[in-house]
Formats: C-alpha cells, structure tokens, sequence
C-alpha cells in the first residue's frame, strides 16, 4: 500500500489495483468518473436533507441561502447581494420579495444615495438565521458522523481547492 503521503490513487484503492471497484461498481481505474457521480450525489444527497431539516422553520433553501449572506452584514445593497450569490437582480428581487411577505427582512432606501436600496433582517429574520445555525450544526454533525476532527478539516481543505480550481477553471474559458 502507498503511503499515505505518496498516494496518488484516491483513497480505498491501492495502487496498481487491477480489477478493484468502488462502492458503485465503477472500476478504481475510472477515478475521474466515480469523483464525478460521488461529488453530484453528495451534492443532491445534502440538498434534500438540508431542505428537511429547514422545512420546520418554513424557509427554503433558496430563502436560507440569502438569509445567511444577510446575517453577517445587515444592510448590504440589493446590488452587492446579487453579486455576492451570483444571480441576476430580477431573480433576487424574487426571493426578497418572498422574504419581505413573510417579515423576514425589509427593503430601504439608502439614506445618502437614494438609487440604492438596502436590504435589513427584521427580528423575526435574524430569529431564523439564529434558528437555522443550530439545526444546521446538528445536521452537520449528523452528515460528518464518523470523522473525526482531522477528517473534517482535512475535507474542508480539500473541498475548498477543488472550489478554487473549478473558479479557476471557469475563468479561463
């Protein structure tokens, strides 16, 4: 077996393996395929559990996903928000019109430049970001079950280059 420095094989299979499968069926020498189906369907997988899991609060992913950009800087520009969760300002003013029908947050006119307008939590919308931080560590844990410390870090590291290797590669074509 490689060390676990040296492996260049990715891990459960020994290198020079012939013959070996991964948990699909699909032969270890296809790696590249298999990371491909195992990316996708951890993606879909986490999806639909994160939509259960928020489903008690009556937000949905979409809703939760501007929520959170929300949360850390209260009053961001309708702009910079569209921006930053790179949509089109109609299909945001979409979502923020449904947050806004549910009191989740409130739309202003910026105070020096009135073409602005900002976006601010309400109490209720900072209730649900507090609300879904906990049942999204929980259901962290409960994805990650298992890993120790280390894996988990190690994951992240590893998911956070293959994020920047994939921007990367969007912006070179």
């Amino acid at each position: 077996m490689a060390k676990k420095g040296n492996r260049r094989s990715p891990p459960g299979r020994e290198p020079n393996n012939r013959g070996a499968r991964y948990i699909d069926g699909t032969d270890a020498d296809r790696w590249d395929v298999y990371l491909g189906i195992l990316m996708h369907d951890v993606a879909r997988l986490r999806r639909g559990v994160f939509d259960e899991w928020m489903k008690p609060l009556g937000i949905t992913r979409s809703q939760a996903w501007v929520l959170a950009q929300l949360g850390p800087e209260d009053g961001m520009s309708q702009t910079k928000l569209a921006e930053i969760l790179s949509v089109g300002k109609a299909a945001l003013g979409i979502f923020l019109d449904k947050l806004e029908a549910n009191r989740l947050i409130v739309r202003r006119s910026d105070a020096v430049d009135r073409r602005l307008r900002r976006v601010y939590l309400t109490k209720d919308g900072a209730q649900i970001i507090k609300s879904m931080r906990v049942r999204l560590r929980s259901m962290s844990e409960n994805i990650l079950k298992g890993l120790s410390a280390t894996d988990r870090d190690q994951l992240i590291h590893a998911l956070d280059k293959v994020k920047a290797n994939l921007l990367s590669l969007l912006e070179q074509h």
